[in-house]
C-alpha cells in the first residue's frame, strides 16, 4: 500500500512541477513582450522552461518504471 501512496504522490508533484512550468513560461513570454526584452533573454526562459519539462519527463519515465517494477514483483 505505500508503494502505491509513493506512486500517487510524485504523480501529484508531476502534475505540479508541469503546471508550474507552463505557468512560468506563459509569465515569462508575457514579461518578456511586454518589457521589450531582447531574442537572448527570451531564449534564455524558453531554455529554462523546455529544461523543466524535460525534468517532468524525466519523472513520468521514473513512475513508469516504478509501477511496472511492483507490477512484476
Amino acid at each position: 500500500m505505500a508503494d502505491r501512496n509513493d506512486t500517487t504522490r510524485a504523480g501529484r508533484i508531476t502534475a505540479l512541477v508541469i503546471a508550474g512550468v507552463g505557468l512560468f513560461w506563459i509569465a515569462a513570454t508575457a514579461l518578456g513582450s511586454a518589457l521589450e526584452w531582447s531574442q537572448r533573454t527570451r531564449a534564455l526562459f524558453d531554455l529554462a522552461a523546455l529544461a523543466g519539462f524535460g525534468w517532468a519527463i524525466w519523472m513520468i519515465y521514473g513512475i513508469w518504471r516504478q509501477r511496472r517494477n511492483d507490477r512484476d514483483g
